[in-house]
């Protein structure tokens, strides 16, 4: 069902587009209904090194915004009773995963999905390298909360705490993260992606949106070759995948960031969604299911959590939700009133997001390439001021 006029009335006089700067890289957007795709743009440069235009169809590293789909593939393994979202992890990773503060309070799935489970880390060591343990990263203590335990309900956002999930989900289906959720996450969406791209087609790795910062290429600098290793290896351990362990080290195919995906694949998502888990006719999951993913178990009161000055306000099952009209929150992103539900990413110079509004059956889907790790901030939001210009562009673009 399309949506009626004045869905979003002054937006383009509320929120102006401020002037768009000349971009060093790309930028891409696609905005969507139930039905389809309603409106796009792509600009700019996927490969700057050979001045390839990027388009719609590219896959990019989108950063955060990965562990909303690995949170879609959660709730299939909840479906099919392998998984609940209350139940202490424990047996579910072979170890005991408790914060020695609190070690008498038991860490279930919905605290690690919605960062409540008082993990913390340090120097970003949630990147863990093949052939090392988490086991042995979580018994250290300065990568736990010494002041909220689990049971406090409090925000703190930490990668760590989705490794942990592609763990459990290894070792509750026998099989390698990356493979699995291609074929039972990914595939029946009829979308060409990937965690770290060894599962990804030939034509989907030719595509790739180089990530570059300071004028130089950080992430998938690939012209069409698959990377040398598609994981975190230290020497002088080798690139041999024949060292990977079942559950052992949930982050080797980076569930918290590194999917590879279009803007055009994540609308696809966003449409499965917004049709109730369904998506051309294929049901990827069960109407309870998005309900359950899309639900926010935390929101900001005024102490409960770290916000990021405001960015993070509240948090669910692998999603977040803006705006948040409480004191101290800064994400709205001038959406004139309506609620949008969804997951940004930020990383190498990217920055990305998918968002759903369901009251109106509505997506925007979108990232942008090349901003500077120091980059001027919105004057309206805590978003920086290209990824507000993303979004506010794309939003636009919806029928009003």
């Amino acid at each position: 069902m399309r949506i009626t006029a004045l869905f979003f009335p002054l937006l383009l006089a509320a929120c102006a587009t401020v002037p768009r700067p000349v971009m060093s890289h790309a930028e891409v957007g696609v905005a969507f209904d139930r039905a389809g795709e309603v409106a796009s743009f792509a600009e700019g440069l996927a490969d700057p090194q050979t001045r390839r235009a990027v388009t719609a169809d590219d896959p990019v590293r989108v950063a955060s915004l990965s562990k909303m789909v690995t949170a879609i593939g959660v709730m299939k393994l909840v479906e099919q009773g392998k998984l609940d979202l209350t139940s202490d992890v424990s047996p579910r990773l072979g170890w005991k995963l408790r914060n020695p503060s609190f070690p008498d309070q038991p860490i279930n799935l919905a605290m690690l999905l919605a960062h409540t489970s008082s993990i913390r880390e340090r120097d970003d060591n949630y990147a863990i390298p093949l052939g090392a343990s988490l086991q042995d990263l979580m018994k250290d203590p300065l990568n736990w909360d010494a002041h909220h335990g689990p049971a406090a309900n409090y925000f703190s956002y930490v990668n760590t705490n989705y490794p942990i999930v592609g763990s459990i989900i290894e070792r509750v289906t026998g099989e390698r993260f990356d493979i699995w959720v291609r074929r039972e996450v990914l595939e029946p969406m009829k979308l060409d992606a990937c965690f770290n791209w060894p599962t990804c087609s030939d034509a989907a790795v030719a595509r790739a949106v180089e990530l570059d910062q300071g004028g130089k290429p950080v992430k998938d600098d690939l012209h069409g070759k698959q990377p040398d290793c598609p994981v975190f290896v230290k020497d002088p351990t080798s690139c041999d995948l024949k060292l990977w362990k079942l559950g052992e080290n949930g982050s080797l195919f980076s569930p918290q960031g590194g999917l590879r995906i279009s803007a055009r694949g994540l609308a696809r998502i966003g449409r499965m969604l917004l049709n109730g888990g369904e998506i051309d006719g294929v049901r990827i999951l069960t109407p309870q299911s998005v309900d359950t993913l899309l639900a926010q178990t935390w929101t900001f009161n005024g102490s409960n959590g770290k916000t990021d000055d405001g960015f993070y306000c509240s948090s669910g099952n692998g999603t977040n939700q803006l705006p948040t009209s409480v004191p101290g929150c800064r994400d709205d992103m001038c959406t004139n009133g309506a609620t949008f539900v969804g997951h940004a990413g930020d990383a190498y110079g990217l920055k990305s997001g998918l968002w759903i509004d369901r009251a109106h059956g509505v997506g925007i889907a979108y990232f942008t390439t090349g901003v500077p790790e120091k980059a001027p901030r919105d004057d309206r939001s805590a978003y920086t001021a290209a990824e507000a210009k993303a979004f506010r562009r794309i939003l636009a673009l919806l029928p009003h």
